[in-house]
């Protein structure tokens, strides 16, 4: 079972967490990794079993993050700096606890908001006896290609989510920034009418007292 180490993922992270890693030792939690911050998360693994690590940076800054994974005996299997998503595969050389961290210490101002999936071995078969000698079944091939296909299109929608999340983040920065741009632009065309007002102004001035003193 995943276990999370410093920092915080939130209520609905941790029943992410729960509901998920109930299941068939699949991890995917979406969290927050505020601005100079550092979030650490640990799994058992046997010997020989095959994982997969797989993130994204869904918003905030530059989409960027830190992701290093160690094994057990500190060893580094992966280190990637300012990634915004990545995936891999690694085969456990021996028991223990594995550690991976994502880290946003680089940033000063923006937090980030991460989704990771954290994969530890191999699904089990749909039928027990589905690597037995005699053939499947025709009922039984087909239960297990739509279930392949099943799988596929969960894999798809999830991308698809992520993919949805961070375009609505893009579009809600560009939108403040254009609220901000057309703010200034209203307020400097505010300055600059005033400004030429006066000027306006100045020269009628100026006008009527020459006037008034070559009269005198």
């Amino acid at each position: 079972m995943l276990l999370q180490g410093s920092g915080a993922a939130g209520p609905w992270g941790w029943l992410t967490l729960l509901l998920v890693a109930c299941a068939a030792r699949a991890s995917e939690i979406t969290f927050e990794l505020p601005d100079n911050a550092k979030q650490c998360f640990y799994e058992e693994i046997v010997q020989g079993t095959k994982c997969t690590l797989e993130f994204q940076v869904i918003s905030g800054g530059h989409y960027d993050v830190d992701c290093r994974l160690e094994g057990p005996d500190g060893a580094v299997l992966y280190k990637e700096m300012k990634k915004q998503y990545d995936s891999f595969t690694f085969t456990a050389s021996r028991n223990g606890t594995y550690k991976f961290c994502f880290s946003n210490e680089f940033s000063t101002f923006t937090h980030k908001t991460v989704y990771f999936d954290f994969q530890v071995g191999e699904d089990p078969p749909l039928f027990p006896s589905e690597n037995r000698a005699t053939a499947l079944t025709q009922m039984e091939s087909a239960c297990v290609s739509i279930h392949e296909a099943l799988k596929s299109v969960i894999d798809y929608q999830t991308h698809f989510r992520l993919r949805e999340a961070q375009g609505r983040s893009r579009a809600e920065d560009l939108n403040t920034r254009v609220a901000y741009w057309s703010i200034g632009e209203a307020i400097i065309l505010l300055v600059v009418s005033i400004g030429q007002v006066f000027l306006l102004k100045s020269f009628f001035s100026d006008k009527r007292t020459t006037t008034t003193r070559v009269g005198s």
